[in-house]
């Protein structure tokens, strides 16, 4: 956090097969996994581009979380279904160590391109409406602090939740 990268507006991407893509996907599903993430954005590895992944079959940040397919998702765009939303605990890997109830929309849809530049089209609800709303915002400047709407529910994991063993993001 304070990286002026996470603030800027992400370029969108236009070379689907290109052998620089190809090495930035396996650099974020690398840094991904090395760090128990549930998704990360191009712009947290310094790249300015419209890509992110995310996907899980079970992560220690999230354990009461379902899995979610891993995902490859180029150009996004995100539709949500309706005005109904949850607020959630939110942590990122590029604010360490803290954690967030933040607003997400409970239902939606995106739309976007795969690795390859085939299509997707999703309709998603819960946990991986709020991942993916999540790794979009980077795409736009936006770190899930500024979303949050109470910030007496901001604050570091072992203040939050004293006791509790909370992996640090």
């Amino acid at each position: 956090m304070g990286d002026p990268r996470l603030l800027a507006v992400a370029a969108p991407v236009s070379g689907f097969g290109a052998p620089e893509l190809e090495n930035l996907l396996i650099d974020m599903r690398d840094t991904m996994r090395d760090l128990n993430g549930a998704g990360l954005a191009a712009p947290q590895i310094g790249v300015g581009l419209r890509v992110v992944i995310f996907g899980f079959e079970s992560n220690p940040r999230y354990p009461e979380a379902d899995s979610v397919p891993f995902t490859v998702l180029i150009n996004p765009v995100l539709t949500p279904l309706g005005e109904e939303q949850d607020e959630g605990w939110e942590g990122c890997l590029s604010v360490p160590g803290m954690r967030g109830l933040v607003p997400r929309y409970r239902n939606l849809r995106y739309t976007g391109e795969d690795a390859a530049g085939m299509p997707i089209d999703r309709t998603v609800s819960d946990f991986h409406a709020r991942v993916v709303q999540h790794e979009v915002d980077h795409l736009d400047g936006i770190l899930y602090p500024q979303r949050i709407r109470d910030l007496t529910q901001f604050g570091f994991n072992d203040a939050l939740f004293p006791g509790e063993d909370i992996p640090d993001d």
